[in-house]
Order: structure tokens, then C-alpha cells, then sequence
């Protein structure tokens, strides 16, 4: 299933840009492709986008909320905030950029939390060098426009917070096991 949580969403926005025959990487945000009035593959993003997201939740309550009850909420309302993502499309303009803020800001708060509360030195420093890496990169696109679009920014957030996901449902499902009854 955490694969699943995963694979989904990446494979429906793959499949939804390649579909499009207009979606480029460095002028488009990744949810233009979920534009319900503006894109015929709409249907295919927001599906997958919305799928993920409740398999997060799932995962976020099957493996981890009765070991790790603060990242188990955290990684609670990122899955919760990335169905918004799909739900508030970009038809709703302010609202679709407050939920995608709010998933993106969650998916980092997870890295950190997760990464502290693992008493982990090395995961620690790696999650802060990504969180600061990420701020860089947001920071740029909303200032300079290094990046026109919010794909690339999108892009390095989901793919430097997915090895910490990874590890903290590996980890959480492993001790979530070994719960007595």
C-alpha cells in the first residue's frame, strides 16, 4: 500500500502530461493538468492525485498513528490535504493554491517530525539540508521565477520528501508488528 500511495499519483501525472500534448515541465505547475475546464485529461490527474492521498491516509493510520501518534496525524492530514489538491483543482484558484501550500508545507513538517522524533542524527541533518533545499527552491520560484512554472518546485518537493516516507513507513509497520495484541 505505501507503494501504491506513491506510484499512483506519479503514474496518473506522468500518463496525464504525456496525454495532454501541452503540458511542459518548466512553464506549467503540475496541477494545471487537473484543470477541470482547461484540461481533457483532468479526470486522469485528480483521480490519481486523489487515490493517493487516501492511501496515505490508510498508511498513515494502519502503520503508523499507534506507534508514532504525532506523525501518524501529520502524515494524516498530508494524504487529507493532497485529496483537497484534487478536489479544489486549479478552477478554484485561491483555494486550490492555499490546499496546495498546505500539502506541500505538511509534506516537509513530516520530514522534519518524523526525522527528530527518530533520534537519528544523520536522518536529521539530511532532512534539514532537504527542507532548506526545498525553502531555496520555492523561494526562487516565487521571487525571481528561477522556475516559470511550479513543476520543477513541485517535482523536488515530493521526490526529496518520498525516501523519508519510505523509511518511516518501513520503520512504523515493522514496530507496529511487533505491538503486543
Amino acid at each position: 500500500m505505501t507503494y501504491a500511495s506513491i506510484a499512483i499519483p506519479l503514474l496518473s501525472i506522468a500518463v496525464a502530461a504525456v496525454l495532454s500534448g501541452w503540458f511542459n515541465l518548466y512553464e506549467n505547475a503540475l496541477s494545471d493538468l487537473g484543470h477541470a475546464t482547461r484540461s481533457h485529461v483532468a479526470w486522469i490527474f485528480n483521480l490519481g492525485l486523489s487515490a493517493g492521498g487516501v492511501l496515505i491516509v490508510c498508511v498513515a493510520v494502519l502503520y503508523v498513528l499507534g506507534v508514532e501518534r504525532l506523525v501518524g496525524v501529520l502524515l494524516s492530514l498530508t494524504g487529507y490535504s493532497l485529496v483537497l489538491v484534487a478536489v479544489f483543482d486549479e478552477v478554484y484558484r485561491a483555494l486550490h493554491f492555499i490546499v496546495s501550500v498546505l500539502f506541500f508545507t505538511l509534506l516537509l513538517v513530516v520530514v522534519l517530525v518524523y526525522s527528530a522524533r527518530s533520534r537519528r542524527r544523520g536522518l536529521l541533518l539530511a532532512a534539514l539540508i532537504i527542507v532548506a533545499l526545498n525553502v531555496v527552491v520555492w523561494s526562487l520560484h516565487f521571487t525571481i521565477k528561477v522556475f516559470r512554472g511550479a513543476a520543477i518546485p513541485e517535482l523536488i518537493s515530493i521526490f526529496t520528501a518520498i525516501p523519508f516516507y519510505l523509511d518511516a513507513t518501513r520503520r512504523y509497520s515493522r514496530l507496529a508488528c511487533q505491538k503486543p495484541g
